[in-house]
């Protein structure tokens, strides 16, 4: 468990704190490259770190992120138009470029000089991968561009997509790197699920419901790795990379599309889950994509015209306890993706850490947890660069092997965890 003190520490992503600058460290998804389709589109609004802002792609296709609020009288850019080279404020006429830059004050002379004293706050914004990323730390100290291998990957070879989660990004990522709760709470999908069943490995998940984990640092953060019981003496590993901050790769089944998440922070009450599936070899047929659209892998289906689940807090996560009960869903929820987030939003938007009793399987997550403790106080006494943020940590890949008894998982892995743009994954 957590002292009070750190989970306040890990939990609390605003301006100002020590994980709010760790963050800021980042290029971060903000949105998906579907919110700001075309030219003049209208703008979004964007919440993220716990700051209100708006994206924008002006006439000219340049794309940017801005405080949401005029500097005038404070009301929402969000009611604005485009106009040449800028967004009008609804309000009293003022225009802003896509840097945040007033460029007119209609009820001051143009040659005052007052509107080029305006200036709002804003941040880059930048397509790849099907997603829109933005970095909120300080201009010099801007990275490279992020290099996952979902996003570099060819189009026809990826599906993108988020959901709403009302819960703290850390119990969402904790879930993520918690490869023993899938014997149990998604064991029915494995058998169902058109992205998930049919590969040998789920029958091991089936046989061994107590699996051991090793963990294994790396540049960017973890290997964890979890074995459970295979034939003739050997293991079935399932080896998941996590890329600091909130990156997760879900180990391979067989010949199906490859899943993966970010939990990025609305607020410290609320994240976003963004899911992806990619294949490194081909593209993903019709009925995969049509999957995904219909709620299945690690997506779900929305409330029409949003990006809240249509399964939710509010309606009880359309409980079926009549499924539960028939052995169609462990918790009587329906879908990976649900069932994943019922669980970590039932623990309260901060899950109270001071009160838990972990046990072996936890390893995964006391290791994360140390990881992220440790580089928040380097970043916060001596300014040290967070694991994560430079590219080449990027670079990893989830794996499921069988490997005799006497393995070390990582080494035996091999490349196996590590990317190569056009080279199948290593999978049972």
């Amino acid at each position: 468990m957590l002292r009070q003190d750190q989970n306040e520490l890990l939990t609390r992503t605003g301006s100002g704190t020590v994980m709010g600058r760790m963050f800021r460290s980042y290029w971060l998804p903000a949105l998906l490259a579907e919110e700001l389709p075309e030219n003049g589109c209208p703008p979004v609004r964007v919440e993220l770190l716990s700051e209100k802002l708006i994206a924008l792609r002006d006439n000219d296709g340049r794309l940017g992120l801005i405080d949401e609020f005029c500097a005038h009288r404070g009301v929402s850019l969000w009611f604005g138009s485009h106009e040449p080279g800028g967004l009008r404020c609804a309000y009293h006429g003022w225009k802003y470029d896509v840097t945040g830059q007033c460029l007119e004050v209609p009820s001051e002379p143009a040659d005052n000089g007052f509107c080029q004293r305006i200036k709002l706050k804003s941040y880059p914004l930048i397509a790849r991968g099907g997603i829109l990323w933005t970095y909120m730390g300080p201009p010099h100290q801007q990275p490279p561009l992020p290099e996952f291998e979902f996003a570099l990957v060819a189009a026809e070879q990826r599906f993108v997509s988020k959901r709403l989660q009302e819960s703290n990004w850390l119990q969402a990522l904790e879930g993520g790197i918690d490869s023993s709760h899938v014997s149990w709470l998604h064991r029915a999908a494995l058998d169902t699920d058109p992205l998930f069943k049919g590969a040998k490995g789920n029958q091991y998940n089936f046989n061994d419901a107590a699996p051991q984990f090793e963990i294994a640092e790396a540049p960017g953060g973890l290997f964890i790795g979890a074995r459970r019981k295979a034939e003739s003496g050997n293991f079935y590993w399932r080896i998941t990379p996590w890329v600091m901050p909130c990156y997760t790769i879900v180990p391979p089944r067989a010949d199906h599309p490859v899943h993966g998440h970010f939990w990025v922070p609305i607020d410290d009450h609320t994240c976003w889950t963004w899911s992806f599936d990619f294949h490194p070899t081909r593209a993903l047929s019709i009925a995969e994509i049509q999957a995904m659209r219909d709620g299945k892998g690690v997506h779900v289906t929305y409330v029409p015209g949003t990006y809240r689940p249509r399964a939710n807090k509010a309606n009880a996560y359309l409980m079926d306890r009549g499924g539960q009960k028939a052995g169609r869903s462990f918790s009587g929820v329906e879908g990976i993706a649900m069932q994943d987030a019922s669980l970590q939003e039932s623990m309260g938007p901060i899950a109270d850490r001071t009160r838990e009793n972990l046990v072996g399987t936890d390893n995964g997550i006391i290791m994360a947890r140390n990881r992220l403790l440790r580089a928040a106080k380097a970043l916060a006494e001596n300014g040290t660069v967070p694991p994560g943020v430079d590219p080449r940590h990027h670079h990893v890949r989830s794996a499921a092997l069988v490997l005799p008894d006497e393995k070390n998982f990582l080494p035996a892995a091999g490349d196996a965890v590590r990317a190569r743009l056009g080279m199948a994954h290593a999978t049972v």
